[in-house]
């Protein structure tokens, strides 16, 4: 058994480990508020406790609440606070919740209002630092962290203690992370990417958060030029400061000094990391990982960044690349098609409740089934083509992965948005559609163009047969394109 924050013992008490906005908590003021409040959480029975809800804001209150919870050696169900009134009853009844944590004034909807409410204080003068206890087991549960239930209610992947410390470990041998480092990010803390990676990686390593509240490029602009070394984002904000680059020269100039900017949660387009490295010289780093598996892979600090890779895999991770009947590709050579399947200490115990999708979800002998497809070349680096559900499109006997198609489209000065889906062909088995948002909705490429843009950069069969414009694609909370939605249009 370890410590999750050992920095929380060995950090200097006055070093500021949490910032929201004008708003900071040092490590001795988060270990008082965070021990104080797990107290209240367990009456002193860690074993009655049970799971504790948290109502996840970005605010400096949730970052203590999970911390409390974790201290408390509980598990904690992090809350989307936009979450419709039918999913979060779904989550309430599945999770079943003794408590939960909220901020002073926060109004909580109509299936939280029955449950016990514990507010979180930020500030507790005159309390000496109690320290954690004894420490749960690595297996313990320590988050249990509900999918965007694409395919049916959302499913709580548990996530026990070790695979936090594993992935961060990982990640801070793979970004060369330490205790110095500032990160600055302005996602979402109910998910892996804000909560796990943004959130308890700096305060597992010493180091500081600043976050954002809502992402902005004046705000990371000011964090950056002010002492910090790290920025944490999705594909939707490197977009927005990519575009933002040519007005905005601060921008450009704080970028170039960060010592590392990661994206992640989906694939960054290469025509991004184009145009940001040419502003700034920084090349942004990718990484791979799910609910399930934290982090799989990611591009190091002293490797190649090979822009539209999400690296090799992370120190303590298995990863194989399957065909349709489980059996591993012959040969990694940058081009074929598999379903990456991943093994290692990373990985969640379980979906709650539901023993029949944990089966399904694991091979015989451990191995995950992500449900994500991907090329891997011969020394090692993984590029996602997309979600086996949703982006491989089988066309004229051909494997094609989306991604590669919607880079393509991508890269046409009249294309600002692109998805790529397949749909059913007599002749092709499926052909494939593109969905995009023009540059000028006055005057947009037309489809033909478009198709031999496609044909010429990477073959002729992965042309878009069919061209849709739109006025923007529908994304969920994190970014992501919902492919489905499209489908449905």
């Amino acid at each position: 058994m370890s410590s999750l924050f050992p920095a929380l013992a060995s950090s200097p008490g006055e070093q500021v480990a949490l910032t929201f906005g004008d708003r900071s908590l040092t490590y001795a003021g988060l270990s008082a508020a965070a021990d104080t409040l797990a107290a209240r959480i367990t009456g002193g029975d860690r074993a009655s406790a049970g799971r504790v809800a948290v109502w996840a804001t970005p605010t400096l209150e949730t970052a203590v609440a999970v911390v409390a919870a974790l201290r408390a050696g509980v598990a904690a169900v992090p809350l989307n606070p936009k979450s419709g009134e039918k999913e979060l009853g779904h989550i309430l009844a599945d999770s079943a919740p003794t408590v939960v944590l909220a901020a002073p004034g926060d109004e909580l909807p109509s299936p939280l209002r029955d449950l016990q409410r514990i507010e979180v204080e930020v500030e507790v003068p005159g309390v000496e630092m109690r320290g954690a206890g004894e420490e749960p087991g690595d297996e313990d549960p320590a988050l249990i962290v509900y999918t965007s239930g694409t395919t049916g209610p959302p499913k709580g992947a548990v996530i026990p203690r070790r695979a936090i410390s594993s992935t961060l470990d990982a990640l801070a041998d793979a970004w060369q992370w330490t205790g110095d480092d500032v990160l600055v990010h302005g996602l979402p803390l109910f998910h892996v990417h804000g909560l796990v990676l943004g959130i308890l990686g700096p305060l597992r390593r010493g180091g500081s958060i600043r976050h954002l509240g809502r992402f902005d490029t004046e705000g990371v602009a000011r964090a950056l030029n002010s002492g910090a070394t790290m920025l944490f984002g999705v594909p939707t904000m490197y977009h927005r400061i990519a575009q933002a680059l040519p007005e905005e020269p601060e921008l450009a100039k704080a970028l170039g000094r960060a010592r590392l900017l990661v994206s992640g949660s989906a694939a960054l387009p290469v025509h991004d990391h184009e145009r940001i490295t040419a502003a700034t010289g920084r090349r942004v780093v990718e990484r791979y990982g799910m609910t399930e598996t934290l982090m799989n892979t990611s591009v190091r600090a002293d490797g190649e960044a090979r822009a539209g890779t999400v690296g090799v895999p992370l120190p303590g991770v298995e990863l194989r690349l399957v065909e349709e009947d489980g059996t591993e590709l012959a040969a990694y050579d940058g081009e074929t098609v598999g379903e990456i399947q991943v093994r290692g200490p990373n990985l969640f115990t379980g979906y709650l409740n539901r023993p029949d999708a944990t089966e399904a979800a694991f091979t015989a002998d451990g191995w995950f089934r992500t449900g994500d497809m991907a090329v891997r070349e011969p020394d090692g680096y993984v590029r996602i083509v997309g979600r086996k559900a949703t982006d491989l499109i089988k066309s004229g006997g051909y494997k094609i992965g989306a991604g590669e198609i919607e880079n393509a489209l991508l890269e046409h000065p009249g294309v600002r948005e692109a998805a790529v889906t397949g749909e059913p062909d007599e002749d092709l088995g499926e052909r494939i559609v593109a969905w995009i948002v023009p540059t000028d909705p006055d005057a947009p490429p037309n489809d033909g163009e478009l198709a031999d843009h496609v044909a010429r950069r990477l073959a002729p069969h992965k042309r878009p047969r069919v061209v849709h414009h739109l006025a923007a694609l529908p994304r969920n909370d994190m970014g992501k394109i919902m492919k489905r939605a499209l489908a449905r249009d």
